[in-house]
């Protein structure tokens, strides 16, 4: 048997990914519409990097996890939606082995950098709120690029781990996934042998990599909401829970659907639902994390302003 898995797994050379639809007026319109999605994706999270590069009044690290955030979000729509785009266009609609492993992969280190990044920066606003005359102290610039090391180092060995077990798998056909890309339980149906132990591995992982990021972000929360309670300036308030409510819509958008997708078994598995949850966690919570998180903030407002005054004045 194990002769006969390693066979049927070399004798894969690519899948076909079944996206949305297979009506072309239907696939066009889609086409556009996420076409449009991806370009002001990139545009808006370009824009946030870009202001917290140029102004030096956003040099401090809750702006500096926040110009990672944006850089992960544009890697992140940028592993799975052109791949997408193509395949509305292409009517054969395939992925060699090759990429379809590299997608994966990518896929999943930054989609577990995202879940432990969302952590740090709650731990960043518990430090700034709770402990404000210590704030420089522990939070220094050789602390976040630590930080932003760790989220890279956890996000690979988990990411890593995660694809060699779904991998190495014996597919035998048919080899088409029901998901507009290589998705790890989407796959996994298509595999040819007892997938138990993957869906007891997926749950373990989401377990640490998604509940215990998620279970400190709250655990953050309680003090912090105690500290802005304390505060006596009611402007002061408000200002510390518009940013903290930020937080917690970008956190809720990314983390409800991942948990709903990753910590179920697989005997539960729904192709449909699937690709419309993957869709809002990796697309559009991209797409509206610059407009929640940064563009209504004043600061980045401000920032935006300077650099457009800036360069009116030069013309």
């Amino acid at each position: 048997m194990k002769n006969l898995g390693k066979e049927n797994h070399s004798d894969v050379s690519e899948f076909i990914l079944l996206g949305f639809s297979s009506e072309s007026h239907v696939r066009m319109a889609l086409f556009i519409f996420f076409l449009l999605l991806y370009l002001t994706t990139l545009m808006g999270n370009g824009l946030i990097i870009t202001l917290i590069y140029l102004d030096s009044r956003l040099h401090t690290p809750m702006y500096f996890f926040l110009s990672i955030l944006s850089l992960v979000d544009m890697s992140y729509v940028t592993t799975t939606v052109p791949q997408m785009l193509i395949n509305m266009l292409c009517p054969r609609r395939t992925i060699s082995w090759g990429a379809c492993v590299a997608q994966m992969f990518i896929f999943l280190v930054l989609g577990i950098t995202e879940c432990v990044l969302y952590a740090v920066m709650a731990y960043d606003r518990y430090v700034a709120i709770c402990f404000p005359l210590h704030y420089t102290l522990h939070m220094n610039h050789s602390t976040c690029i630590k930080m932003v090391t760790v989220c890279c180092s956890i996000s690979i060995t988990g990411a890593l781990i995660y694809t060699v077990f779904t991998m190495h798998l014996p597919y035998c056909g048919p080899h088409k996934i029901n998901h507009f890309f290589c998705e790890g339980p989407a796959l996994l149906k298509l595999a040819c042998a007892d997938t138990s132990f993957n869906d007891h591995l997926n749950f373990i992982l989401g377990f640490i990599l998604l509940l215990v990021p998620l279970s400190l972000i709250l655990a953050s929360y309680v003090p912090i909401f105690a500290s802005i309670l304390r505060i006596r300036s009611s402007q002061g308030r408000l200002k510390s829970f518009s940013t903290c409510a930020s937080h917690i819509t970008v956190v809720t958008m990314f983390y409800g659907p991942a948990i709903m997708m990753h910590m179920r078994p697989g005997s539960s598995y729904d192709p449909e639902q699937d690709k419309k949850l993957a869709l809002f966690y990796n697309v559009v919570s991209a797409f509206l994390n610059p407009i929640i998180y940064s563009l209504r903030n004043k600061d980045v407002k401000g920032a935006f302003l300077k650099v457009l005054g800036g360069r009116q004045t030069s013309h």
